[in-house]
């Protein structure tokens, strides 16, 4: 277990369950909040710092996958949200990566898991604070921003260097398009193309300097989103 403590809200309505995860938590020397409800989720998160939001989609109040959107709006970082969830299904599973999910993990779940999974969340979350990030072949130096595929230069956009910097961010998992479209633009994303223009864009910055191999480490996942993968593996956006 990572030894540096991480600052947990759990969103549960459910008390025996929230009870387990926090005494499990609380031993690890955690720091944890609890909230009931979706309002005071919001509440909390909107205004505290938060190494990761554990949320239940299943609120007496307000559905969870609303919840999630309010958060990554209004939340003071991009606290990475992790769904605890009893529904299982895939369309389940793309609902909340599209509004915004980090991670998703279903019921019934292993409490080490649950903060395996919170530690990866954390130090994913915590590169955005690095100067120099390297992911694959790319290394992103975030202050200055600029990235690199080996050792030559992308000539990107501003736009296309944060779309790489999300997705370096949370390789090697997927990014949705609405968490693409919150952290570039926030409440008033421009037409539904200026996403796919600016991926595509990126994609043939790739191939000038590395061939099709290059393009196809930026992975199209349909109905979600899209993700890195260094396996050459290539979709068209």
């Amino acid at each position: 277990m990572n030894k540096a403590p991480l600052s947990i809200l759990l969103v549960e309505d459910h008390l025996g369950i929230a009870r387990q995860v926090l005494d499990f938590l609380d031993g690890l020397g955690w720091q944890t909040d609890h909230a009931g409800t979706g309002a005071l989720a919001v509440q909390l998160a909107t205004r505290n710092p938060y190494d990761v939001v554990l949320l239940d989609l299943n609120l007496p109040d307000i559905d969870g996958l609303q919840v999630c959107r309010a958060i990554k709006a209004g939340a003071p970082s991009n606290v990475p949200v992790l769904m605890l969830t009893a529904r299982d299904s895939y369309e389940d599973k793309a609902r909340g990566f599209r509004d915004g999910a980090d991670d998703y993990l279903t019921k019934p779940f292993d409490l080490r898991e649950v903060a395996l999974r919170c530690e990866a969340l954390a130090r994913r979350q915590q590169l955005h604070v690095q100067q120099e990030m390297r992911v694959g072949p790319f290394t992103l130096q975030t202050r200055a921003g600029r990235a690199l595929y080996g050792d030559a230069l992308l000539p990107l956009t501003q736009t296309g260097f944060k779309i790489l910097l999300l997705l370096c961010r949370e390789y090697p998992h997927a990014v949705s398009r609405s968490a693409l479209l919150q952290q570039l633009w926030g409440s008033q994303p421009p037409d539904s193309d200026a996403l796919k223009s600016h991926i595509y864009a990126l994609r043939k910055q790739l191939e000038l300097l590395g061939g099709s191999g290059a393009a196809g480490v930026l992975v199209t996942i349909p109905q979600l989103g899209y993700r890195l993968a260094f396996d050459g593996a290539a979709s068209d956006g």
